[in-house]
């Protein structure tokens, strides 16, 4: 499996605070079956986003993982006014590797309205959103079907694992079954912060689409997807749709 957003990178966010944390992360991601992790550090108003860096580091991140991971660097990127507007000017400061594909995290106290013209400013320039956890950010939360008008305009849309096995509550439990419902996932990753409270595990999550909807739907969403992310390709999985209950 594949995870494009995980805070495993040591004492620059609200991640691991030490390299043994991290160490530990690896063991967990790749006992799990994780074979290539993305480094997402947050660049939003409490923490700044230093990209080469974070670059010089994947290399004691490889060590720390023994062999047994590959890396590459993403950002979690907070969609305000000024990041936009260097991720404009700079089109690959803030995507996955070297690739199009761009992690964009909305505030949980409020969608604009100018968030779609943002949103296609974006894709304009090249990028492709992907709207991280949308099933744990309360605007969404109220109003759903906003996902996927975002979907409509190009954007995609990556649910955290273990909103799925309910770690966020039924309400992004709910919602996470409702997108998958209308073919509105199309990745799944851990988002993960430490190796206990929030690890680097998605095989429970696979568990749970794999009888949501099936084999083939599962294996799109954690390993195929993810994996064209990584290598800045087409998707070529499908989102999957499956028989849920319609509440959210």
């Amino acid at each position: 499996m594949v995870d494009i957003h995980c805070h495993i990178l040591p004492g620059i966010d609200d991640g691991p605070r030490s390299w043994e944390l991290t160490a530990e992360m690896c063991r967990v991601a790749a006992l799990d079956g994780i074979t290539h992790i993305v480094a997402t550090p947050h660049c939003n108003d409490e923490f700044a986003y230093d990209r080469d860096r974070y670059t010089e580091m994947l290399g004691q991140l490889s060590d720390a993982a023994e062999g047994k991971l590959t890396f590459s660097l993403g950002c979690d990127f907070h969609f305000s006014y000024d990041n936009i507007q260097d991720a404009l000017a700079h089109p690959r400061r803030y995507t996955i590797g070297e690739s199009q594909y761009l992690l964009v995290e909305f505030s949980d106290f409020g969608i604009p309205p100018e968030v779609k013209r943002n949103l296609l400013f974006i894709s304009s320039s090249g990028m492709v959103p992907i709207i991280t956890h949308p099933e744990r950010n309360q605007p969404l939360l109220s109003k759903p079907e906003m996902v996927l008008e975002f979907i409509e305009q190009g954007c995609l849309v990556q649910v955290t694992a273990s909103s799925f096995t309910g770690y966020w509550g039924s309400r992004s439990r709910n919602m996470a079954e409702w997108l998958l419902q209308r073919q509105a996932i199309h990745v799944i990753a851990s988002d993960a912060h430490d190796p206990a409270r929030r690890p680097p595990v998605l095989s429970e999550a696979r568990k749970v689409v794999t009888k949501l909807a099936a084999a083939e739907v599962a294996d799109a969403l954690f390993v195929q997807n993810p994996a064209a992310i990584v290598d800045g390709e087409s998707l070529p999985g499908p989102a999957g749709a499956v028989e849920l209950d319609d509440k959210v």
